[in-house]
Parts: structure tokens; sequence; C-alpha cells
């Protein structure tokens, strides 16, 4: 071999070791790294990740306890009601007045004004103004007024001669509009209070775009305020005239029954207090204006009266039996909009009030506990943060953490049990209960970040936007909208935050039956369904926009 081609065999042989030296190094290099890291997180999860984990259960446990002790009280209170008949008119003076004085016109009849504020409600303008227009009262004594704020020219016409024509047939009714929209329904409200001949009457009606009222409803309303001077409001209940229209409006029916025959009738008939519902009530005119008259600090005007008008010392009352017709929200896109602020509004109110609450001199420590812890803390607040963080996200981290436990009673026995109470609501539905558990928790997403938002102020916590009606039109809209389902553009279907809930609980199952020792797996995997085909928009009805 020549010395050169020794010196360059030499420096190739040189080369490979080198290289297979930086190899052998990186290699260990990566290993030493890998090693750290899983010694680092050991350490950070045993000292730190394990110790908040289990904090947080144990807090959503005792969150729990509260809310499962708050509703059997509430329970125990309807079973007394029921037990015992302890109806409104055995409970307040209550003299019938009589029908057959209405063609009289007699002046014992208190002057009524019937207030129907709308925005943009073509679908269902007629029917609730025709439903006003049917009230039985003396046509001397009521007044209706339709408060328009809409924006679109067609709506505001057709209401405009829907008026006109009721006018013509002989009844007191009155078409107001202003050139803004400033405080939303509280602004149009507030605005209406100003007119004149507003002056001479004594109570106010309020119903929704949606809402036909029976034409007895002043006659099993108006006497509780005449004859027991410290009520401020009689409050009627909703049906719902499309409860069977798809899956969607099923399950909202069954909250929605237990809103109204337990928390509204517990809070009537405990400390007279309960969330005024922002329409199919009818309020005492004087205790109104006393109470400061409408106000549009928050997206929900009307439990901020009724929380006003309670801390002047006046009294609510609410009427299980009085039912209005109304409409559920049928598309999931003006649902969402809806529990949005159903859900702000509240916490953005309960911020606010909360000091004038505590220093009040006009109501009771006791009906300050009630109004503090039972119906802000735990119906607004704990009742929606335990839906999500902690059966949305808490329970199901547990697979992932074998040193955390949750108790059968916490994951299973104690949900049951609040669950079952919550059917008794609505029994025609109880077979849905699980479609319910599933789609309630998904919506809580929703919830608790209108919760976030109206406790700290931020994001679209003023954000009001009005809930889409479809009146007597609403299965011919659906079947004419139903052969262009197809063509609902990716972007308004689909809701980015629910998927990657989904995918978590989708992942957590799948660990759960890879590794786990448990059967959380069926509820993770049905829960992950729940939020895929909410996070897909596969669930209510889609109602294109209307063409205005």
């Amino acid at each position: 071999m020549s010395p050169l081609a020794f010196f360059h065999r030499l420096a190739h042989d040189t080369l490979l070791l080198s290289m297979s030296q930086v190899r052998s190094f990186k290699a260990s290099t990566w290993e030493d790294t890998i090693t750290r890291i899983r010694l680092c997180w050991e350490q950070a999860r045993a000292v730190v990740v394990v110790p908040v984990f289990k904090f947080l259960v144990a807090l959503c446990l005792i969150m729990s306890v509260m809310l499962f002790v708050e509703m059997m009280y509430m329970g125990l209170v309807v079973a007394y009601i029921k037990l015992f008949k302890r109806k409104p008119e055995k409970v307040y003076k209550w003299v019938a007045m009589e029908e057959d004085d209405v063609e009289c016109g007699g002046e014992i009849f208190p002057m009524v004004l019937v207030q129907i504020p709308m925005y943009n409600e073509k679908e269902v303008c007629e029917q609730s103004i025709a439903a006003a227009c049917k009230i039985s009262w003396p046509s001397n004594r009521i007044i209706i007024q339709v408060l328009d704020d809409s924006t679109d020219p067609a709506s505001k016409e057709l209401v405009k001669k829907e008026c006109e024509r009721w006018s013509k047939e002989g009844v007191n009714i009155t078409f107001e509009i202003r050139d803004n929209r400033k405080g939303y329904k509280a602004g149009a409200l507030r605005e209406g209070m100003k007119h004149s001949y507003v002056k001479q009457c004594d109570y106010v009606a309020i119903f929704d775009a949606d809402f036909q009222p029976e034409p007895d409803f002043l006659f099993r309303t108006v006497p509780f305020l005449i004859h027991n001077p410290k009520l401020a409001l009689v409050q009627g209940r909703w049906e719902f005239v499309n409860a069977g229209q798809c899956m969607m409006t099923r399950l909202q029916e069954m909250s929605l029954s237990y809103h109204f025959m337990v928390e509204q009738q517990v809070g009537s008939s405990t400390f007279a207090f309960f969330g005024f519902n922002g329409t199919a009530g009818v309020w005492r005119i004087s205790a109104l204006n006393e109470s400061g008259g409408w106000n549009d600090q928050t997206t929900v005007e009307d439990m901020d009266l009724a929380v006003r008008a309670t801390l002047r010392g006046w009294k609510l009352l609410y009427l299980d039996d009085l039912k209005v017709k109304s409409e559920l929200p049928c598309s999931f896109n003006a649902l969402r909009s809806q529990q949005h602020r159903w859900t702000c509004g509240p916490a953005n109110l309960f911020r606010k009030m909360a000091g004038q609450i505590i220093r009040s001199e006009n109501v009771s420590l006791w009906k300050k506990l009630y109004m503090l812890y039972s119906f802000f803390f735990m119906r607004k607040l704990v009742a929606h943060v335990l839906s999500f963080c902690f059966y949305c996200v808490i329970l199901p981290a547990t697979v992932l953490f074998p040193e955390v436990t949750v108790p059968k009673w916490a994951a299973f026995y104690l949900p049951s049990l609040i669950t079952l109470l919550i059917a008794l609501g609505r029994l025609r539905s109880i077979h849905l209960l699980a479609f319910w558990v599933l789609f309630e928790n998904a919506m809580s997403l929703v919830r608790t970040k209108a919760l976030v938002m109206g406790l700290f102020e931020t994001g679209r916590v003023q954000e009001w936007v009005v809930t889409e009606k479809l009146g007597d039109g609403l299965k011919a809209k659906l079947i004419a909208q139903a052969p262009e389902e197809h063509h609902v553009s990716f972007r308004d279907r689909v809701h980015l935050m629910e998927l990657l809930v989904g995918v978590y609980l989708l992942f957590c199952g799948c660990y759960d039956i890879i590794y786990g020792k448990q059967t959380l797996f069926l509820y993770l995997l049905f829960q992950s369904m729940g939020f895929f085909v909410v996070g897909f928009g596969y669930v209510g009805k889609y109602v294109a926009a209307s063409s205005s």
C-alpha cells in the first residue's frame, strides 16, 4: 500500500470512529434528557399535580353535597305545598272579579297597560298581538302598547298594520317606535312607561312576542294585586307549544319545567322572592317605579328589577297553575345565544347587587341568605360550574391519576338522585333522562364560559341576541328547509370548543379501557359522543335566517 493510500484509509477510519462517537453521545444525551424529564414530571406529579387534583376533587365533592342538599330542600318544600294544598289563594287574599261586569265597563276595574316588546318578530307578531287584544277586560280600562324596535322594514310595517287592524275593531292599542335600540328590551320598556297615557294605569302586564295569554289572564292575576298592597308582581308559568318539535325542545322542556314547578314555586312560597321571567307577569306600576324602573346594567333586566323590588320590601307571587303559551328555540345556535344570556346575566347581576343585598335594611337576614346563597350562589353559579368542571373535566381526568379516587356516591349515586329530582318536573319525558344528562353536560361548556364573562365583566357580557321565533309557520318553515340541509355552511354548524372537549373525553375513555380498572369509560364514551353531536351542530333543527 502506498503512503498516500495509507493516510487516506487512516483518515477515513478516524472519521467513522468520530461519527460513531458523536451518535453514541447524542443518543446518550437524549436518553439522559428523557430520563430527567420523566424524573421531573414524577416529582412534580407527586408534589404538586396530585395534591392539587385531590383538592379540586374534594372541592367538587363538597359542592355536590351542597347542591344535593339544596335540591332536597326545594323538593321537600314542593311536597309540603302539594300535600297541604298551600295554594296562593289560601296564602294571599283573593276575591274573584265578576266577568259579567266587563260588558258594563265598570269603574271597579283598575286601568291595565299591556306591553309587547318586539324586534323583527314578523313570524309571531300577529298571533301575539291578537292574543293580547282578546284578553277579557273592559275596553275602556286596558291599553295595549306594542313597542317595536324592529330594524327590518317589512317586520315594522306588518306590526303597524296589525295594530291598525285591531284599532279599527275598537281595541285601545298603540304602536310605539324609537330611533335606537339603547338598552335593548329594558330600554324599550322604559321608554314605553314614559308616555302620558301610562300615568292613568295601575298595573302593567308584559308579554314577549311569542307569548299568547289566555283571555282570563288578568282576571286570575290582578285580584291578587288589588287585595294585597305589598305584592309587586304576579308571575305565570310558561307552557310550550312546540315542545315536541324535536329532541332538543323536549330536553329544554324538562329543564324549564323543573325551573317553574320547583325553583319558582319554592321562592314564591317561602320568601316571596324569585327571578321575574321577563314575560307572562303583571307588575304594580307604583312598585316598579319605586324600585327604579327598568335598568339595562345587565342582560337580565327582569331579574334585576325583581331583586331591586325585593330590597325595597315588596313581595313577589308565582302562580304555577297559570299557564301562558310560548315557544322554545328549536335551532341550536338560538339556544346557545339564549343560554349565554341567561347565565352571563345573573352572574353579572350577582357581582353588581351582592353588596346591596347585604346592606339592605328592608330584608330579613334569612331572606338575604336565601337570595345570596340559594338563588344566586347555588343555582346560578355552583350548578353550572359543577356540571362542567367536575363531570366533564375533573372526573374524566381521574382515569389518568390512579392515586385520586372519586367515591361512588359522588360519581354515580348523588348525580343520579339529582337527575331524578329534576325529572319529576316533567314525568312524560322521563325516558329521555339519559339524553338529558348528556345534553345538559354538553351545554354546561357554554354556560360556564358565560358565567366567567359575567363574573369578570369580560368579552360578550352585554351581548343581547333576540331568540329566533317561528310562530305558526314553524312546521312549514322547517319542512321547506329540510331539502337544503346539506347547504348549511361548515362554519355555521361547527363549535370548536365542544369538539375539543369531546376529543379529551374520548381520549380519557380509551385510556380507561386500556389501562384503567374501573368502568368510567362507559360514561366517558357516551359523553364524548354528546359533545361531538353538539360540536358538529347535529342537534335541534336548522332554520335559515329570515330573508328580511
